[in-house]
């Protein structure tokens, strides 16, 4: 039985987390999650103000078909390509999303409130190509709080200064290394440069640049385990938490510079950072030590449920966990250097496995709606 203590503790966490400057969204999305007001649930009492989707999690949640019979049949009859059946229902759940979130996107001016969508990975590496995806996804979802997704490959850069440019707020995704996400900031001031030149009002673009954080201890902590020694076992579990630590203070680096000061005055939005890929991948850590130890003010944390439940029931929220901890970020990182393990390599590593995973993810999304609609007895090649 549920006592009134232990049901009012859960949003005390979440609340706390809130209350220190750390926007929740959820790394989530389904049909059924909004049809059945589980979505709306999660705003009204869990404090979660946004919602962050990606190949992998519209693979999960329309691989299975379920509540998406009658669309799929509808496409069927029309006798549209997979990539544009694919295309309907993953635009149709974020502009439901975002008109559930549409409130929060109102009461916050904006700065939340928002749902992000990915274009094709498959463009990963195509700079106009990915440029016309987010102004047709923009375009398709037709809501002013959706953020288009844009992963931070060098291709990428580019296309992320163009997009903003043209006031369309962007997701910049996949960023594992401290030199891209400069580089990554530095496109968000482009675009917000070129955006003003044109007359747009900055004020209505808004970005965040998505920090992944437990695929880097996933792979660093694989190559300290190999090393076996008592000094690289002692380093497991710190290398993720330095390298996003080191971000927010490249972040307060960038946006306290004469360039943003510049574009504050036109009354600009900083990019905030947001800490994805929070799921923590090992048993043996807390699973909720990627929220605990990265709150900080001005930051997004997107978070699967399982990872947003945790936080609520059992999260340590004791205030800013990040800024004072730079100088024992940096030498934890020196120290895996010393050990033989290139942090360079690592990051590129993961920069490519990041873009892989969400290219398979697609195909096998593509591959079940084919089968989907050659089901309905039309060909959906």
């Amino acid at each position: 039985m549920i006592t009134v203590t232990d049901a009012a503790a859960p949003a005390d966490n979440l609340k706390r987390l809130s209350d220190e400057g750390v926007s929740i969204w959820l790394d989530d999305l389904s049909r059924k999650r909004i049809e059945s007001g589980n979505l709306a649930e999660l705003v009204e009492k869990q404090h979660v103000v946004g919602v962050t989707t990606n190949p992998s999690i519209f693979q999960a949640a329309i691989g299975t078909g379920e509540g998406y019979q009658e669309q799929l049949a509808d496409l069927a009859v029309r006798g549209v390509t997979v990539d544009e059946a694919v295309r309907m229902m993953t635009t149709a759940d974020v502009r439901a999303a975002a008109d559930v979130l549409r409130p929060v996107y109102d009461a916050t001016g904006g700065r939340d409130g928002r749902v992000s969508i990915e274009v094709d990975p498959r463009l990963a590496h195509e700079t106009t190509a990915t440029i016309a995806e987010a102004k047709q996804l923009a375009w398709l979802v037709d809501r002013p709080n959706v953020m288009i997704k844009i992963p931070a490959t060098k291709a990428g850069l580019p296309a992320i200064t163009e997009v903003i440019g043209l006031g369309i707020s962007v997701n910049v995704t996949l960023i594992f290394s401290l030199e891209r996400y400069r580089e990554v900031m530095d496109a968000y001031l482009a675009g917000l440069e070129k955006a003003a030149s044109k007359g747009l009002d900055l004020a209505a673009i808004h970005s965040v640049a998505s920090f992944f954080v437990s695929r880097v201890d996933s792979e660093i902590d694989k190559r300290l385990t190999v090393l076996g020694t008592d000094e690289a076992l002692a380093l497991k579990g710190r290398a993720a938490l330095a390298n996003a630590r080191l971000a927010y203070e490249a972040y307060e680096d960038v946006f306290g510079g004469g360039r943003w000061t510049a574009l504050s005055g036109a009354r600009a939005n900083k990019q905030r950072p947001l800490w994805a890929s929070t799921g923590v991948k090992d048993p043996a850590y807390k699973d909720t030590l990627y929220v605990d130890e990265l709150v900080a003010p001005g930051t997004v944390n997107t978070m699967p449920e399982g990872t947003l439940k945790a936080t609520a029931d059992h999260g340590v929220i004791t205030g800013d966990t990040v800024t004072g901890g730079y100088a024992q970020a940096r030498a934890d990182l020196a120290a895996v250097e010393r050990l033989g393990i290139s942090y360079e390599e690592v990051v590129k590593q993961l920069e490519d496995e990041g873009v892989a995973k969400f290219e398979a993810a697609w195909q096998d999304l593509l591959d079940a709606v084919t089968k989907s609609l050659n089901s309905e007895g039309v060909d959906g090649e």
